[in-house]
């Protein structure tokens, strides 16, 4: 989560319902069982997303979309663990002018987005930003972007104005996140684009982040602490903390320094498919584009025209919401339905299960998926093309074996998915404790060979409101209560991730036994509360687990741009003996690896023995690996 010691306590916000100004174009609808009893009548030019999608059209006065978006921020800005969620899409047309700029906050849980077939089809001028949120002192100090997760901006283009706005607030769109906060197909020009919030009182820590497909002016990246830019076009980038990738990025800095500065670039991206989109046709009907999958890719999709790929009528999709039974949900997919997720949380008993090829399941505002007595939420067949979106699957109070499940066990024997069409995972995230106790034994297992994983976070709570005071007993609660052991298990071959980041999980937090694995930029935190060493001490008497694992018998791997940090709050004597794990061979390549200590705790070696000691004497400094095997 944050790559920082946190405050001792951090506040949980309420979230409040949004009323949405009258002018601006909403849709109310039934939900739950009555909804779902029959086949949907979907009208194509105004779909019912239900009452927590506001859709916004030109003609609305600016004025009322202001007001609008100013509720909304403010009802979200500190609800952190709320159940609230929100998206706001943008019809075609321009928001905002030079003399009377759009400018809005993006709170948690909020989707804003465009629904032009291009972003320059939704042209806002003014501001989308985060800001820090200020943890003491009444919001006046420890200013920190470290738990600013769970909002997504798409589709649009931004040209930045800051009228009305102070200097040091004027010099920067600022987009100050952690984890799970997607930017993709933006379109910024006027101003620089900061990733940290540098105009409140420090520490002004962030700890993110992934931005794609999109067209970026000059970028200050800050404090952040580790950040992959995939398939992007900027006019520059400002510095490097730790851990800042580049994947297929037009404009970016050279590694050839490394580890100083600590930038990982690539030329091209192995294997990329941009996430499926919701857009209005020249005609005025919903759709969804589907973003055909590439490989050796470099710069944005959308440069020349229409992104590659596959349009949906809004027609074919089955329209979810909050309450309907998921065996209705499942018998629509049967039917050859494709499933959207209006914003909400949906308690799943049963498996959602997602069996036929080429369907998509595309989440909107966050949706999110909570197993209810000890289910598995989601379950992706074997089966080619196959697109999960913008979803969070939440474990429930009664553990799970897994939270989402990629293919049958044994499904990579005689794999049924094409690596031209590979099954895509997009933006989703995982949460094993955080609003409320959870217990998974696994969180996301991938069967199937030919998986794109691109961006996920995979987080076992290490804050979130179950009550437990700070400090041993606190932590020592949480243990025993928000129980994770794994994190991500790869058992299939030749699957990629872009973007994988999974922390505090209470024993391996990555394993990785299928051949063939690639991964680009991962991002891990040992748990922070193993109660003693023993709680953290595997069977074989190994100290402590690795943050990522390749199997002993894998014989090819690579990994651009990995770290792993320790904060051991509960027990700062606590010893992690190494970072990483992985064979030794001429298939393996570990590329600019590093461990971390954040102020407690030890990690011994950062690969099979190999690589300084981060412990308390080096507080934040990494200790680097740039290639391993050793030459």
């Amino acid at each position: 989560m944050s790559t920082h010691p946190r405050p001792t306590r951090i506040p949980r916000g309420m979230a409040t319902a949004l009323t949405v100004a009258a002018a601006v174009i909403t849709v109310t609808g039934t939900a739950g069982a009555a909804h779902a009893a029959t086949d949907q009548l979907i009208d194509p030019f105004a779909p019912d997303f239900g009452p927590n999608v506001a859709v916004v059209s030109p003609d609305t006065p600016l004025d009322e979309v202001q007001a609008m978006l100013d509720e909304l921020a403010a009802a979200q800005v500190d609800a952190e663990m709320s159940t609230a969620r929100h998206s706001v899409l943008f019809l075609p047309g321009a928001y905002g002018t030079a003399e009377d700029p759009l400018q809005a906050r993006v709170g948690y849980y909020t989707e804003i987005a465009g629904l032009g077939a291009s972003p320059g089809e939704v042209d806002i001028t003014g501001k989308l930003e985060v800001y820090n949120r200020c943890l003491a002192d009444g919001g006046t100090s420890n200013c920190l972007a470290l738990v600013n997760f769970w909002r997504t901006i798409s589709n649009l283009s931004l040209h930045v104005n800051s009228l009305g706005q102070d200097g040091c607030r004027g010099s920067a769109n600022f987009w100050a996140v952690s984890q799970a906060v997607s930017m993709r197909r933006l379109d910024v020009s006027g101003a620089n684009l900061s990733l940290m919030d540098y105009c409140t009182a420090g520490p002004q820590y962030a700890s993110g982040g992934f931005i794609a497909d999109s067209r970026l002016p000059f970028v200050i990246n800050g404090s952040q602490q580790q950040w992959l830019t995939r398939n992007t076009v900027v006019g520059g980038w400002s510095n490097a903390v730790w851990n800042q990738v580049f994947s297929g990025v037009v404009g970016a800095p050279d590694d050839a320094g490394f580890p100083n500065p600590p930038y990982t670039t690539l030329e091209e991206t192995p294997v990329s498919r941009e996430k499926p989109y919701l857009f209005v046709d020249d005609g005025g009907r919903y759709a969804v584009r589907v973003p055909a999958a590439q490989t050796g890719t470099r710069g944005i999709t959308w440069a020349d025209g229409e992104t590659p790929g596959r349009t949906i009528p809004i027609t074919d999709f089955f329209i979810a919401k909050p309450g309907d039974p998921v065996g209705t949900i499942n018998a629509q997919l049967a039917k050859g339905k494709h499933l959207l997720l209006t914003p909400g949380v949906y308690d799943v008993a049963s498996s959602i299960q997602v069996k036929r090829a080429d369907t998509v399941v595309l989440g909107m505002g966050h949706a999110t998926l909570t197993a209810v007595d000890g289910a598995v939420p989601l379950k992706v067949a074997d089966a080619p093309g196959i697109v999960v979106a913008g979803v969070t699957i939440d474990a429930g109070t009664v553990e799970s074996p897994v939270l989402l499940q990629v293919g049958q066990p044994g499904a990579g024997q005689g794999s049924k998915v094409d690596a031209a069409n590979p099954i895509t995972l997009s933006d989703v995230y995982f949460r094993v404790g955080g609003p409320h106790i959870g217990k998974a034994d696994t969180a996301l297992v991938v069967n199937s060979d030919h998986v794109l994983i691109d961006h996920t976070w995979v987080w076992r709570g290490d804050h979130g409101v179950e009550g437990f005071t700070e400090g041993v007993n606190g932590d020592t609660d949480r243990w025993n209560t928000n129980t994770g052991r794994t994190g991500v298990v790869v058992n299939g071959d030749d699957v990629t991730a872009t973007g994988l980041f999974v922390e505090h999980f209470q024993q391996f937090n990555t394993v990785w036994n299928g051949e063939r694995g690639t991964t680009v930029l991962y991002q891990n935190e040992l748990p922070y509360d193993p109660p003693t060493q023993a709680d953290w001490t595997r069977p074989d008497g190994t100290l402590g687990y690795p943050g990522y694992k390749v199997a002993d018998d894998v014989t090819e791997h690579t990994l651009y741009g990995g770290g792993v940090y320790v904060f051991n709050q509960n027990n700062p004597s606590i010893v992690t003996e190494n970072g990483f794990e992985a064979p030794d061979g001429d298939g393996i390549s570990l590329e600019h690896i590093m461990t971390v200590n954040l102020s407690a705790g030890t990690i011994l070696h950062v690969v099979n023995g190999i690589g300084g000691t981060a412990d308390t004497s080096v507080i934040g400094v990494p200790q680097f690996i740039t290639h391993y095997p050793l030459p």
